[in-house]
């Protein structure tokens, strides 16, 4: 089953992408859960198998970009479609608000520092995108960057967001000149979903930790976010940095999903173990006959 090139998930042109066109229950041929729990299980095994080759090859890293409403299941998501990696080859790094030190520099500075080294599988849990997002809805965010010249919410205009954009596809850009592949993925939840995941966050006990009254605040200005996220991927797609958008109301079809595109997208790199020289085979010939003669 094929979900790396599926028409209804890969966005890699913003200047036609319409997010409403995307269903937030479309489940990409998969007929039930058991049967996204084979796909996933499968994802895995190949997810472990190319990691191992990329450490070894040490020449690409991978970078994993993970947005999405709350409720929408990135947490368990990550963890689901990783399992079983090498923990010596992968890193999560969640980005939470900003500290003062972070505020003091660039709005790309604290995500550059967290892109992961050639031969490392990396994923943003939150990203660099939430300067476009949440900032874009919440246009005060940005007057406590101190950046010069935005005196104002006046100031932070179309300009200023085009700005944005394009510094962001010039860093991505950078990067994948530089040996990274970018996957970017937005777990696409419905609204109504999303009021069911709360509400079982109020009503069972053992969710009741996962709740937070400020996401209902969050969840108010829905059509705000879904704009914001409809410009965001409009103006950062590209070939070369795809976004996958990825129906989120199933959470079992939608971590099948983002397994099956990571493992075809490390296949598709061709990684190889180094190849051992004549000099090597030597040594190790030698070193044989060292530990069968102690």
């Amino acid at each position: 089953m094929q979900f790396l090139n599926d028409s209804k998930l890969l966005v890699t042109d913003g200047s036609s992408f319409d997010l409403s066109n995307h269903t937030t229950n479309y489940t990409a041929g998969i007929t039930s859960e058991q049967q996204a729990k084979k796909l996933l299980k499968k994802a895995n095994k190949a997810i472990y198998k190319e990691q191992r080759k990329l450490n070894a090859s040490d020449n690409h890293a991978v970078l994993c970009v993970f947005q999405a409403m709350d409720a929408a299941g990135k947490d368990s998501t990550i963890r689901n479609v990783f399992t079983g990696v090498n923990p010596a080859g992968f890193k999560v790094t969640s980005f939470k608000s900003p500290s003062k030190k972070e505020l003091d520099h660039d709005f790309l500075w604290r995500c550059n520092a967290a892109v992961p080294g050639r031969g490392m599988i990396g994923i943003f849990n939150r990203s660099h995108y939430e300067e476009v997002l949440v900032c874009k809805v919440h246009p005060s965010y940005v007057l406590g960057q101190n950046i010069p010249g935005i005196d104002s919410e006046a100031d932070i205009n179309s300009a200023f967001w085009a700005d944005r954009y394009e510094s962001i596809r010039n860093w991505e850009n950078h990067l994948i000149k530089n040996g990274t592949i970018i996957l970017k993925f937005f777990l696409n939840v419905g609204r109504d979903e999303q009021k069911a995941r709360f509400k079982a966050r109020i009503e069972e006990k053992k969710k009741n930790w996962k709740f937070n009254f400020g996401d209902m605040k969050e969840r108010a200005l829905w059509p705000k976010y879904m704009n914001a996220y409809q410009d965001a991927i409009q103006n950062t797609a590209s070939v070369k940095a795809p976004w996958y958008i990825i129906p989120a109301d199933n959470k079992v079809i939608m971590q099948s999903m983002v397994a099956n595109i990571v493992a075809d997208t490390l296949k598709n790199i061709a990684l190889n173990y180094p190849a051992v020289g004549e000099k090597e085979i030597a040594e190790m010939a030698e070193a044989k006959k060292i530990l069968e003669n102690e």
